[in-house]
């Protein structure tokens, strides 16, 4: 569901995109004469080490323009954000919350949950639904203006703001204060677990279980934790460790029992203080935590959805755990802000790196996250066999050269370490540089090319100026090697491939700022004796494909 965000808000999608755009993506340039450069940067990859499985879903979005979402095969896709917490599928109605004046909107008939379905199985992409757990969902309203609302005027005639087109609308803040004594009733009636049970119910009788190809995946609301922020007016308790527990696994019963076959994900966070802390607690383990074992919120989520297994004869009722990844980094495009952008994927992985935002030293000075390592760690300790998902994240600047080098280093980070699922918000336009990252890795040649789905071991001797990600393709075993130049200078290197064959070609795919609009093949590069000598262009992403042999 296209929910609006104050944070982060999403753009309109683009329409009359042309249907010749796959064929058009790929030109032919001869590269330019290879540049100087250290001679100590070197790229290594070892086809026969630390080979693991690439999730192809990975590569999902919460939404795609259609001829884009079919061009580079979209995975997965979303259907949830702010909006979804109080979708009632019953009437197709749902309430915008603060990041829209708290409007009961009717969904239109290309925005129901239906029609999601509908286009994600058409283009083959799994889907995922989310479910409100909030406790209420929009009850029946007008399609037109003047809309229910959760701060009408007639009750609060003094609020910061209003509705330029529904002046009974307001904000629910007066003096930069939210207001209190909403009536839930102005808007929403009652639901709870059994009310998920009907939607799952309903979207099995209309397209089948997840195991006869309906809705694979069924979500656990949305950023619970900031209900008492995004839905006040319903929810403006803070919520608590047992509040999120009870939901959680009472409703992901009610969806096992509507659909045996479908996967759960869960408990969807916005960021770093509900990774680890209750609305009660913060942004830092405090008295609810320490009524609950003094486990952080991620670590009790997932232990208590393993003790209710365990009590229901060792039946996972958590497929997926979940959470969102925004870094806290401004959106401009100056060389600091670029230079940050990159330096912030490090956030995923590295447990060298400290924070550079309130997360860090100058704030909370939470540790190192190493985000996608300390889910695994979590899952090990807490509910093994439990998969890691970020259905939600963006790293900015996807109309710049540089968003898409640090959405390629993002995605090749997701491939090495193995993360199981993840889905952009914020998804880039066709034409923008963020988009041809994706294609990078799903449509490098315009003819369905894609990168290795299964990981090897692939490092750099300066990852801060040259990052390499490398896999090989099950289909065809050739080895592809995606190499990110960070700098603004053109880096010469040598890379030394051990596990394969030691001579042979490798085609050479190219995106960068001397042409914006297209990936370009460039000449074949000879790999010797188990050596590739290139040069990669200034901020640039290059893809070399070598065939087995």
């Amino acid at each position: 569901m296209r929910a609006r965000r104050q944070r982060r808000l999403r753009r309109a999608t683009a329409t009359g995109v042309a249907l010749s755009l796959v064929a058009t993506v790929v030109t032919t340039q001869v590269v330019p004469a290879p540049a100087a450069a250290a001679a100590t940067l070197t790229l290594s990859v070892d086809v026969s080490a630390a080979r693991h499985r690439i999730s192809p879903d990975i590569y999902g979005m919460n939404g795609a323009e259609p001829a884009f979402a079919a061009e580079i095969g979209l995975p997965v896709a979303r259907w949830g954000g702010n909006a979804s917490s109080r979708y009632n599928f019953k009437n197709q109605t749902y309430n915008t919350g603060s990041d829209w004046f708290f409007e009961n909107i009717v969904a239109g008939p290309e925005n129901t949950v239906e029609a999601f379905v509908e286009r994600s199985r058409a283009r083959g992409a799994k889907q995922i639904v989310t479910v409100p757990m909030v406790g209420w969902v929009a009850k029946d309203s007008p399609r037109e203006h003047p809309f229910a609302c959760g701060f009408p005027a007639t009750r609060f005639p003094e609020q910061d703001s209003f509705d330029q087109w529904d002046p009974n609308c307001g904000n629910g803040r007066l003096n930069d204060t939210n207001l209190t004594g909403a009536d839930p009733t102005d808007t929403s009636v009652p639901a709870d677990a059994s009310f998920d049970g009907e939607m799952v119910s309903h979207l099995v009788s209309r397209f089948g279980t997840a195991a006869q190809g309906g809705v694979k995946i069924y979500e656990l609301d949305n950023e619970p934790v900031l209900w008492a922020s995004t839905h006040r007016d319903v929810h403006p308790e803070l919520v608590t460790y047992d509040e999120l527990g009870s939901k959680g696994t009472a409703t992901a019963a009610a969806i096992k029992k509507a659909d045996p076959t479908a996967a759960v994900l869960g408990p969807s966070g916005w960021g770093y203080c509900e990774w680890i802390s209750s609305g009660v607690d913060g942004c830092a383990l405090g008295a609810d935590a320490a009524a609950h074992g003094g486990l952080n919120l991620s670590q009790w989520y997932l232990k208590n959805m393993k003790d209710f297994s365990d009590a229901h004869g060792g039946r996972r009722f958590l497929h997926y755990f979940d959470q969102h990844y925004y870094p806290q980094i401004g959106g401009g495009t100056d060389p600091d802000a670029n230079a940050l952008r990159l330096r912030s994927t490090r956030s995923l992985w590295d447990p060298t790196y400290v924070e550079e935002s309130w997360i860090g030293p100058t704030g909370v000075n939470a540790p190192p996250l190493q985000f996608i390592r300390t889910m695994k760690d979590w899952i090990a300790g807490y509910y093994p066999g439990t998969k890691t998902a970020i259905t939600e994240y963006n790293f900015g600047a996807l109309d710049h050269i540089n968003g898409a080098l640090t959405q390629a280093e993002v995605l090749g980070i997701f491939g090495r370490e193995a993360l199981d699922l993840a889905t952009m918000w914020g998804e880039p336009q066709p034409q923008q540089p963020g988009a041809f990252a994706f294609r990078m890795y799903r449509n490098y040649d315009g003819a369905g090319g894609r990168f290795g789905d299964v990981s090897v071991s692939a490092t750099s001797s300066d990852q801060g100026q040259l990052s390499v990600f490398a896999a090989q393709r099950s289909s065809d075993k050739a080895l592809t090697l995606m190499v990110i130049n960070k700098t603004s200078e053109d880096l010469t290197s040598a890379l030394s491939i051990t596990g394969v064959n030691r001579n042979g070609t490798a085609q050479r795919y190219t995106y960068g700022p001397a042409d914006l609009t297209s990936i370009v093949r460039g000449d074949d590069v000879a790999a010797n004796r188990g050596t590739i000598e290139a040069t990669y262009p200034a901020d640039s992403l290059t893809l070399l494909v070598l065939p087995r042999r």
